[in-house]
């Protein structure tokens, strides 16, 4: 019984832990529904995705094989080597989307339309497609906690009681991520490339996944030491480069006052 415990506590963990890119993406993704529908958006993408998790968690569970075998080789020596299942695939394509997503917000800031515009007259998606995006990107995520899980512990309960709990808490956090990316719009920026280190951290390892090798180089997958260093290097230059600016202008004021 004691051991169960600490079990669910370590998978608890390990759901916080890998979930914190699926939360950024969440906050990010749903500001893009209308205003009034946004919580909604999160709460409902969320809460679907657990049961798809768990539902994904037995999947898994009793056809791993199935997820692990390759229906694709391709063999170009020098030019491209994979062997594709469905797992790599799965996790390629969402890293894909995410880049994407990511590099077509920050084209969207950097454009030439004045920030009142951008605020209030971006038309906003529908709630269904957010929910559905939301929804498929948690999925999309889920596969590397799963496998993590699964790694510790093949009790099916222990794993299903993590998810639940790890969904839980990324509904009661995702409204204060947002809220707080809502109230310091500047961090909008710093949280999309983030993102955009996610969905590379995402390429990387489903190009590992399926032994890809591109022009004899293969593609090895980013470690999640690596994620989070490079995610601490981008927030403390953020940091430091919003002190830094917020001085010259302090230095400004006091020469035009002069």
């Amino acid at each position: 019984m004691i051991e169960n415990i600490f079990t669910l506590l370590m998978l608890i963990m390990l759901q916080a832990v890998l979930g914190f890119d699926n939360l950024l993406y969440i906050s990010l993704e749903s500001k893009r529904a209308p205003k009034e529908y946004q919580k909604k958006v999160r709460r409902n993408g969320i809460l679907i995705a657990i049961v798809l998790r768990v539902l994904l968690l037995f999947v898994l569970m009793n056809l791993i094989k199935f997820f692990q075998d390759p229906f694709l080789h391709l063999d170009y020596p020098d030019t491209i080597e994979a062997t594709v299942n469905f797992h790599s695939l799965i996790v390629l394509a969402g890293g894909v989307f995410i880049i994407y997503t990511a590099m077509k917000e920050i084209w969207h800031m950097v454009s030439f339309r004045s920030a009142h515009h951008d605020i209030e007259g971006s038309k906003p998606s529908s709630v269904f497609k957010v929910t559905l995006l939301i929804t498929v990107m948690n999925v999309v995520f889920s596969f590397d906690s799963i496998l993590s899980a699964m790694a510790l512990t093949n009790v099916f309960w222990l794993m299903a009681t993590a998810i639940i709990t790890g969904g839980l808490l990324m509904i009661w956090l995702s409204d204060r991520v947002t809220n707080f990316l809502e109230r310091n719009r500047m961090y909008e920026v710093l949280g999309l490339f983030i993102l955009f280190i996610v969905g590379v951290m995402l390429v990387t390892e489903g190009g590992h996944l399926a032994h890809l090798k591109l022009f004899g180089n293969p593609i090895v997958a980013m470690s999640k030491t690596t994620f989070y260093f490079i995610i601490g290097i981008l927030v403390l230059t953020d940091i430091v480069q919003g002190k830094y600016q917020k001085k010259l202008i302090n230095e400004q004021e006091k020469s035009a006052g002069a």
